[in-house]
């Protein structure tokens, strides 16, 4: 199965899937204009890998913005890999914010309560010293 690799836009998360790896990342914003059609590839993805998932599946997020119809895809993906995961495939989702975002954190304690996957909450430490030039 090929990996899905799509570059971030100032609209668009970064995504690189690599089913070898069983590796799922989704880094940056999430505001694009037609949210269905940005999603789509990615849920057919993800249907495709649950028929033949690696023994652990990662799914590591970090998007520092997103706008409500990202949040409801962003629910139908976990919903997705929750259904690869009853089917008893080790699955972890590491959801990534960082440590002054108290919203980004409350979204991953909500996608947490919604669906039965593993989930961390990792506080990434805000790095302010690119403001001191």
């Amino acid at each position: 199965m090929d990996s899905m690799i799509i570059e971030s836009t100032a609209k668009t998360p970064e995504i690189n899937f690599d089913a070898d790896k069983g590796l799922l990342e989704m880094k940056g914003r999430s505001i694009p204009e037609h949210t269905v059609e940005f999603y789509k590839p990615l849920h057919q993805w993800i249907d495709e890998y649950g028929e033949n998932p690696q023994p652990l599946t990662s799914v590591e997020i970090f998007v520092e913005y997103y706008n409500t119809s990202s949040s409801k895809s962003i629910l139908d993906l976990f919903k997705r890999l929750e259904g690869i995961h009853k089917k008893g495939h080790d699955m972890i989702v590491k959801w990534y914010y960082e440590d002054d975002d108290e919203a980004l954190l409350e979204s991953g304690e909500e996608y947490q309560s919604m669906v039965d996957i593993p989930f961390e909450l990792i506080s990434i430490p805000v790095d302010y010293d690119d403001d001191d030039e």
